[in-house]
């Protein structure tokens, strides 16, 4: 049996109560780029906007030759590279208008069977906000007309998001069908 080193993260989306959160495992030889995928099919976003990863004060995700503040290209970055230890902690920033922002905390580092199908989602809680819904103030606001039929948005806001919103739902096996469907022809994640 040949043996892979994979992280298994805590990833919580923070300013949101309750909070929502996912534990995931990945593998050591995933690049930063493919961390990304991984968080955008775990938490359900579209990828719609840009994002960026903070390492101990260091900024990695896609370069712009015309922006001057420096970022190291995340596709050349492996999480091996990074030499992670459990308790250490990566942020997550998703959508520069909304800030979304993430805290990856490591919990574990731990052997796998290279045939065991990675990326996966262990569990999690809570439905992810709809994109572009004005971060976590406007969440609270799309929540509040959601559940308020008197609320002046109600209606709005109902047709805006296009179906049901469950603000406390989440289901591993759906988080687990994006992970395959954003990673097919590559490693699959394990059905269970």
């Amino acid at each position: 049996m040949r043996v892979t080193q994979v992280l298994q993260f805590r990833l919580v989306l923070e300013g949101i109560e309750p909070a929502v959160w996912r534990r995931i495992q990945v593998p050591t030889d995933f690049t930063l780029a493919r961390l990304h995928r991984v968080v955008q099919a775990v938490m359900g976003w579209q990828d719609y906007h840009l994002h960026q990863f903070t390492i101990a004060g260091r900024a990695y995700g896609v370069p712009d030759p015309q922006d001057e503040y420096e970022v190291t290209e995340e596709r050349a970055v492996r999480l091996c590279d990074l030499q992670l230890s459990p308790g250490d902690r990566l942020n997550y920033l998703y959508d520069f208008g909304d800030d979304w922002h993430h805290v990856f905390e490591l919990e574990q580092v731990l052997q796998s069977d290279v045939n065991d199908l990675m990326p996966r989602c262990l569990g999690g809680d809570c439905s992810t906000p709809p994109e572009d819904v004005g971060g976590a103030p406007g969440y609270e606001e799309f929540l509040r007309a959601l559940e308020d039929p008197n609320h002046e948005e109600h209606a709005h806001m109902k047709s805006w998001v296009g179906r049901p919103f469950d603000p406390k739902r989440f289901s591993v096996e759906e988080a687990n069908q994006r992970l395959r469907k954003s990673f097919r022809g590559r490693r699959a994640v394990n059905r269970s």
